[in-house]
This record gives C-alpha cells, structure tokens and sequence, in this order.
C-alpha cells in the first residue's frame, strides 16, 4: 500500500447559482411587453461518496481542492440557465468527516455512503418572477447564490475483519505476509511498519470447527506496532490505534523472544492496558492471543503458538479466527443500503452583537439579502418584505431590538424600525 495516507485536509466549494435576467418583451406588435427575464441556475454540490475501490486519502495530500460547476445566467424570452454540474469526490470506505474544530460531521462506513459537504447557490429569479397586480414592471432580478465552501478533516479508519495488534518488531508483518498477498516492508528492528496494511486471507478448507462451510475470507489489517503510553498519544499512538477501531476480532501476537526482556504475559499486559485506555469498548471485542516467533522463541507459554516463518500454528490461528469473524458478521445488521447524509435547513436567529447592534444568522434571511440587486429601490423593498414574511421583525422584537438599532444581515445593514 504505497503512499499510504490516512489524514488529509479537503476544501470542499459548491457552485455559484446563476443570476436572474432582467428582461421585457421588445416586439414590433407588442409596445408594451412584460417581463420575461429567466432565472438563474443552480450551483452544482460537492458530495463525498464511499468506495471501495479507493484504499486511501491520497488523492487530497497535494490537491485538497474540490469545487463543483457554476450554474449559468437565465436570459430574456424566459429562458431559465443550465444547473451547474455535481462534483463527487471519492473517499475510502471507513472515511470520518469533521469540521475544523474536529467536531465529527459524517462517518461513511460504507460503499455507497454519502454526504453533501458543500451544497450549491441557488440560482437567482429573472424579473418575471416578480410581476404582480403590484408590480407591473419589476426592474430587478435576483443574483446567484454563492455556493458554499469550508474546510474539512478526513481520516480513515480502515475496514477489516481482523487487526493484529503487537509490539514493534512482533512478527505482524511476517504473518500477514504469509496468510495473503500484502508484501509490507519487513526487517529486523522496531518500527519497520509505518503504516497499515491490508491482506485477504482466503482459504478453501472449512474452519476449526468441522463441517462449517467450504472455506472461509478474512481481510487482515497490519497495524504498527504500539508501544506503551500509545493511548495516551505517545509516537504515532492514537493515528496506529484508529485503524483498529472497527475490526471485528482482534489477534493479539505476543513475542516468544521476550524483547527488552518482557515475558509474553507483560507483552500482554501492556498491550491489553493500551487498547483499553484508548477507547475500553475495544477489551470487549472478540479476540484471538498467540504466541509469534516461535520458531525461535522459547519464552514459557501456555496458549497458542505460531511461527509465520516455518508455518507452525498458522493455520489452527486462522480457523479460531475464522470462526469468530463468522459470529461478528452473524451479528451484524441486515445490509439496508447506502446512506445519504444531508446536512439539516436551519432556520433564522438573531444575535446581539454589541450595544444596540444585533445580527440575523440563518440561511433563509441570508439569502435573502446575499442574491438582491440592492441598488434598485424596486428590489430593496422586496427585500423587506421578504425579511418580514420570516419572521426577522418578531425574532428582532423578542431579542431587545429598539428603533434605530443597527442590524446585520449578511451584506445589509440597515436601521430597525418599529
């Protein structure tokens, strides 16, 4: 897994909306046309999608930008702009989406998962929408939304049936060498893996257990090695444990050449303290312990042994973790499809900003001021009017508001009156 990332920063821009056209009927037998300016197009959204054919957050390390079309301008003769195209940007399944603050926004676990993390403007009325017994001949059209944008943190928390969890230098590598196709990077000495790994072990035999099936696939994830104090962020501790999160069973390799001198019970210890100071759900999962190197090991052990060199053991770990992960899966939900995740409309608040200034949040009335030609008293008044209809006057009287206040909303500010 060359080039393997598992955090990246991603900006995510939706299209900008189109602006409204003004726009009269100019024909030879009609000396007075109405209006028929078109609208605006909408902007295109930024969505992020689950897929599994993407292994890791790579694509984001040099090129974190990602922006979807703008939606084109409406016209006269009522013709309305074309909607902006949808950008999907591809993440790995078991993608966590935050915010700056690292406050978790979206968790795509699996293929098909979606969520808009950046949603387009809304193209803007031609003037032909404002016509009324009022109106005869609005003079003014709404401008394009601009489309939102922000800054997002990805991390991936990979997806596997099995995590090995072990010291550095504990045998992980040689094994899932030995068990799948993944070629890790493996010597002799501490932190050769710097980066997690993922293998598919398939056998054609039934598990331990006889008559159960006609064989078996796990996906294996070699995780680098912990050292004491990781859950505490020691190292690369907490970027290590994450990956270990979502695995059904964990195999826990103990090192029979007790390294530092430390017996396969204080491996043990220590690596059980870890996981479980970290998140404590993780001593509930199912687990597998084993005893690694054994080949040339011969620290006392009583449990499993295995040796990923000579094939001792091996297959006898494989079935008991076999025959755990089919438990795991039984126990999982019914498959009732992919997600799609939409960020909720809020509504509209008002802030006090200072003495006798106050400021109205909320998509709706900003909107409503942010895509308004507010030089043209035609458009102004509307915009008024329209702040009236949500409920901003009521919202500013329960807030303390008094006449000639100041008062924010987006681009406008303006003075209450009662």
């Amino acid at each position: 897994m060359a080039g393997f990332v598992d955090e990246a920063q991603l900006h995510a821009r939706g299209g900008d909306g189109g602006a409204g056209a003004v726009s009269f009927r100019r024909e030879a037998h009609v000396p007075r046309g109405g209006p028929d300016g078109g609208d605006g197009a909408k902007g295109g959204d930024v969505w992020l999608v689950a897929d599994r054919n993407v292994a890791s957050l790579l694509a984001f390390r040099d090129r974190p930008h990602r922006r979807a079309g703008d939606g084109s301008h409406g016209m006269g003769k009522a013709r309305h702009g074309k909607a902006g195209g949808d950008t999907r940007v591809m993440v790995p399944e078991g993608t966590v989406v935050r915010d700056r603050d690292g406050a978790v926004l979206a968790d795509l676990v699996s293929a098909g998962d979606a969520w808009l993390a950046a949603r387009g403007g809304r193209g803007g009325r031609g003037n032909a929408r404002f016509l009324s017994n009022r109106l005869r001949a609005p003079s003014f059209a709404e401008q394009g939304e601009r489309g939102e944008e922000r800054w997002l943190r990805l991390e991936l928390k990979l997806m596997a049936d099995v995590a090995l969890v072990g010291f550095p230098n504990a045998g992980k590598s040689t094994f899932i060498s030995r068990v799948s196709a993944a070629k890790p990077k493996i010597a002799d000495y501490p932190f050769t893996t710097l980066e997690p790994h993922l293998g598919v072990v398939r056998r054609h035999g039934p598990p331990v257990e006889a008559g159960r099936g006609h064989g078996y696939e796990l996906v294996v994830a070699d995780i680098p090695g912990l050292i004491e104090g990781a859950s505490e962020g020691k190292g690369l501790g907490h970027r290590f444990l994450r990956h270990i999160e979502r695995s059904r069973v964990l195999l826990v390799l103990l090192d029979l050449t007790e390294p530092d001198g430390r017996s396969p019970d204080e491996q043990q210890r220590v690596l059980l303290d870890e996981l479980g100071r970290y998140r404590p759900d993780l001593l509930e999962r199912p687990r597998v312990v084993a005893g690694s190197k054994a080949d040339v090991g011969s620290a006392p052990w009583e449990g499993l042994r295995l040796s990923a060199v000579t094939g001792e053991g091996v297959d006898e770990v494989l079935g008991r973790l076999a025959v755990l992960v089919e438990r795991a899966r039984a126990e999982l939900p019914a498959d009732e499809g992919f997600v799609v995740l939409r960020p909720q409309e809020e509504g509209v608040r008002v802030e006090r900003e200072g003495d006798h200034v106050f400021r109205v949040i909320g998509r709706p009335a900003e909107r409503a001021v942010g895509v308004t030609d507010l030089t043209n008293a035609q458009a102004l008044a509307y915009v008024h009017q329209r702040l009236r209809r949500l409920g901003v006057d009521r919202a500013l009287a329960r807030a303390g508001a008094r006449e000639g206040d100041l008062v924010h909303v987006g681009g406008l500010t303006f003075e209450y009156q009662l």
